[in-house]
C-alpha cells in the first residue's frame, strides 16, 4: 500500500520513515511538512536525528506542503506526527479521503474517533463506521495514545481482564526524546530532573481509562477504577520508565500475576501482524531491570518490559512493578503503524 507521512522532518516523522523502510506492506510515496521544507529534497530539508542512517530511497523524495491536494492519488494511508495545534486543523482535512493513522493528541478524546492500542481495544475500530456516517467522509482517523499511556495500559490490560482494580498510582521518568529534539534545553535537563510535563498527567489518567473502557450506545464508557499519575522528565535519551502501584479488591499471588502478564497475547499476535511483538509484555526476573538503555529495544522497541513485580507490604491487596517502553517506537510511530496494520486486516 502507498503511504504518506505528515510532519516527516520531525523526530517522530523520522521514526515513521525508519520503521516503514523495513515494512513489507507499506511503501512511502509522499512526505509532507511545513512550507519551510516544501519543495526541497527530503535529505536537504531534514536534519536526521536517528542513529540508523536515513534510508536511501527517501533522500530524493521532494517534500510536499501539508495539504491533501499535494498527496499522490494512489496513497491510501497517511501517518501523522503533527504537533497538536496543527493536527487539530489539518487531520480532518486528510480524513475526508484518506485513512489517517495519527500519533497526535488533538483528536484522541473525540467521541467518534477511535483511540486504539491493538492488543488492548481493537473493537474500538467499530467507531470508524460511526465517524464516517457522522462526518460524511470516505476516509477516517484512528489515533494512538500518549507514549507513557501506551506502556502503562499494555501492562494493565491483562490485570484488568483478570482482576478487579480499585486504583492505580503511576510515577513516570520520561526520556527527553518525548519532547522532540528541541523540546528540553540541555542546560535544563543535564544533572537534573524536571517534575512537570505539561498535560502529560491528564493524558495518562484520561486516555488509560478511556482505552480500558467499553463502547456503549456508540460512545466509550470509561473503566471504573481510579488512576493518579505523576510525570517527570529525566536525562535519558529514549525509553520511558514508570513505577506502578496497583490496589485490587482481592489478595493476589505474585506468581499468578507474573504468569498472567507474561502470557498475555491478543489480536495482533493472533493475526501475526508484521509490527506486533510476539510478547507484548516481557517479565524480567533481574532485580536491577528494567533499565531504559538495556530494555527499550525489546522486540524492536515494540514490547514493554516489566520488572520488580512484587507485593506491597503495606496492603496485601496491592502490588507494584517497574516498566520500560520505547517512547518513540512503541509509544509513537510504531503504535500508529501497528494500528494501520490492524486497520488493513479488519476494515479493508
Amino acid at each position: 500500500m502507498k503511504v504518506g507521512v505528515l510532519g516527516a522532518t520531525g523526530m517522530v516523522g523520522q521514526r515513521f520513515i525508519e520503521i516503514l523502510d523495513k515494512h513489507p506492506d507499506f511503501e512511502i510515496c509522499s512526505l509532507l511538512a511545513s512550507s519551510k521544507s516544501a519543495g526541497k529534497r527530503y535529505e536537504d530539508a531534514t536534519t536526521w536525528y536517528l542513529e540508523n542512517p536515513m534510508p536511501e530511497y527517501v533522500k530524493d523524495i521532494v517534500v510536499s506542503e501539508t495539504d491533501p491536494n499535494t498527496v499522490d492519488s494512489d496513497v491510501e494511508i497517511i501517518f501523522s506526527s503533527l504537533p497538536t495545534e496543527f493536527a487539530k486543523v489539518v487531520e480532518p482535512k486528510f480524513g475526508e479521503n484518506f485513512i489517517v493513522a495519527s500519533n497526535a493528541s488533538a483528536m484522541r478524546m473525540i467521541d467518534d474517533i477511535p483511540l486504539v492500542i491493538p492488543e488492548v481495544n481493537p473493537e474500538f475500530l467499530d467507531l470508524v463506521e460511526i465517524q464516517q456516517k457522522n462526518r460524511g467522509w470516505d476516509g477516517f482517523i484512528v489515533t494512538n495514545p500518549n507514549c507513557s499511556t501506551i506502556a502503562l495500559t499494555l501492562t494493565l490490560k491483562p490485570i484488568h481482564d483478570n482482576y478487579n482494580i480499585n486504583r492505580v498510582y503511576v510515577s513516570t521518568m520520561q526520556a527527553v526524546s518525548g519532547a522532540g529534539y528541541n523540546g528540553v534545553p540541555s542546560m535544563a535537563i543535564v544533572d537534573n530532573l524536571i517534575p512537570f510535563i505539561d498535560g502529560e498527567e491528564e493524558k495518562m489518567e484520561n486516555e488509560t481509562l478511556h482505552i480500558l473502557g467499553t463502547i456503549k450506545d456508540t460512545r466509550v464508557k470509561r473503566a471504573d477504577f481510579n488512576l493518579s499519575a505523576s510525570c517527570n522528565r529525566v536525562a535519558v535519551l529514549d525509553g520511558h520508565t514508570e513505577s506502578v502501584f496497583i490496589e485490587l479488591d482481592e489478595d493476589i499471588d505474585i506468581l499468578d500475576m507474573k504468569n498472567t502478564m507474561s502470557n498475555f497475547k491478543s489480536l495482533p499476535q493472533e493475526l501475526n501482524l508484521f509490527s506486533a511483538p510476539k510478547n507484548p509484555i516481557i517479565i524480567s526476573e533481574n532485580e536491577n531491570r528494567p533499565q531504559p538503555r538495556m530494555d527499550r529495544n525489546a522486540e524492536g522497541g515494540m514490547s514493554v518490559t516489566v520488572g520488580r513485580l512484587r507485593k506491597d507490604d503495606i496492603c496485601n491487596k496491592s502490588f507494584k512493578y517497574t516498566l520500560v517502553g520505547h517512547n518513540t517506537i512503541r509509544g509513537a510511530a510504531g503504535a500508529s503503524i501497528l494500528n494501520a496494520e490492524l486497520i488493513v486486516k479488519k476494515l479493508l
